[in-house]
């Protein structure tokens, strides 16, 4: 970030009143072009601050004064105490063979590998991984083949669905894999080293679907930094990263409650959720920040007790307590946020990436909050360490 003998640009992220996006009245008398500029500008300068913060509090391999991998090393601990089974439906990606042999020896949960079995155990021993705790599952070969094609025609045949349809998706390895999730085999399910998120999230909403008490099914990643004064010792949970385009204010608001209930159930954490925008508190006007601030009163109205929600706040006003305490005076979570809700697609998934890749953060998920069972999907560019961690993270989830 810094290179020797040179200070960091200052990048100045205040709106000018006379910003065009701070004030729509003026947009009549400010060309185009100038409008565009400084959007770019506003944007761009949020980017930074958020990296700037984040990369100032890396000082070293530790989080909350503990050993950097304590964190995922505690949710082991707690899951081994009720053996969950967690299946891996894409079980010829080398990856997922290193994370069945590494969850094999360490013995915090049970591992259901989908696929071709001759294929997945060739490639395990040329690679010399120890795979034998894992069970071995190729669909067309089991019992239970002729009844899942049944159970999942009859579940979609008023969407269109033929029994001819159905009998090569429940071949594929993560269709076979929910309906054994949803027939009660499995507690949990890991996909996406190899596919899209679209790919894990459909078959998961046709056969597994919602919760019964959720409007929406988004996604959250589990952010731990070392060594970080600020969140939970480190631990954030930034909402939604790999779902929702374009949500809402009421689908913002459910995803800040179900991100709520996430952080407190899974991790024992009491949120502190900051509605994320370029403006604190409306500085700037324009319809980005009054979605926000329509979603922060709906999510005040829906949070469950012992949850605190507040915004529009900017990345600095909802981490750091002076700025915090100058920008949102009485903020119940301005420099005290452990939960980031993002205003959209775009900027949580770059955030969560950026975070990951350049703050040096560990990163758990995208994984979904809001089905009836738990499913979790991978980034493609996982590596094996990161499955280990979303596996355990995932039969912590079953747990509860």
């Amino acid at each position: 970030m810094r290179a020797a003998g040179l200070e960091p640009a200052r990048i100045s992220t205040h709106v000018p009143e006379t910003c065009p996006s701070a004030n729509f009245g003026m947009l009549a008398h400010v060309d185009s072009i100038a409008l565009l500029i400084c959007e770019v500008n506003t944007i761009f300068a949020q980017t930074i601050d958020f990296l700037w913060f984040f990369y100032n509090n890396i000082k070293g391999i530790t989080y909350g004064g503990r050993e950097k991998m304590s964190f995922i090393e505690d949710i082991k601990n707690r899951v081994r105490k009720d053996i969950k089974k967690v299946i891996l439906p894409e079980a010829e990606d080398i990856r997922i063979l290193e994370a069945a042999d590494k969850i094999g020896k360490e013995e915090f949960a049970k591992v259901i590998l989908i696929g071709r079995e001759e294929e997945i155990r060739k490639l395990a021993a040329e690679n010399n991984l120890d795979i034998s705790k894992a069970e071995i599952i190729e669909p067309e070969t089991t019992d239970e083949y002729e009844s899942y094609v049944n159970a999942f025609y009859e579940l979609r045949k008023d969407k269109g669905m033929t029994k001819e349809k159905a009998e090569e998706l429940i071949k594929e390895p993560i269709y076979f894999g929910m309906m054994m999730l949803k027939a009660g085999k499995a507690d949990g399910l890991v996909s996406g080293a190899a596919h899209t998120t679209a790919d894990t999230l459909r078959p998961a909403l046709q056969i597994i679907k919602t919760a019964p008490d959720t409007k929406i099914v988004s996604t959250f990643s589990i952010m731990v930094l070392p060594d970080s004064e600020y969140g939970a010792d480190g631990v954030f949970l930034f909402a939604d990263c790999g779902l929702n385009e374009n949500p809402d204010s009421g689908q913002l608001a459910d995803i800040a409650v179900s991100s709520a209930k996430t952080l407190k159930n899974l991790l024992n954490i009491d949120p502190f959720i900051a509605m994320l925008s370029y403006s604190t508190y409306g500085s700037a006007k324009s319809e980005m920040v009054a979605k926000v601030l329509r979603a922060t009163e709906i999510a005040k109205q829906m949070m469950p007790s012992g949850s605190f929600v507040d915004g529009p706040l900017q990345v600095d006003s909802a981490v750091n307590e002076t700025v915090g305490a100058r920008k949102a005076p009485g903020s119940s979570v301005a420099g005290r946020a452990n939960v980031f809700i993002f205003p959209d697609l775009n900027s949580g998934n770059i955030a969560y990436k950026l975070v990951e890749r350049l703050a040096k953060a560990e990163a758990y998920g995208p994984m979904c909050q809001g089905t009836a069972k738990p499913v979790n999907d991978l980034s493609r560019g996982c590596s094996s360490e990161d499955i280990v961690g979303v596996v355990a993270l995932t039969a912590l989830q079953a747990q509860n």
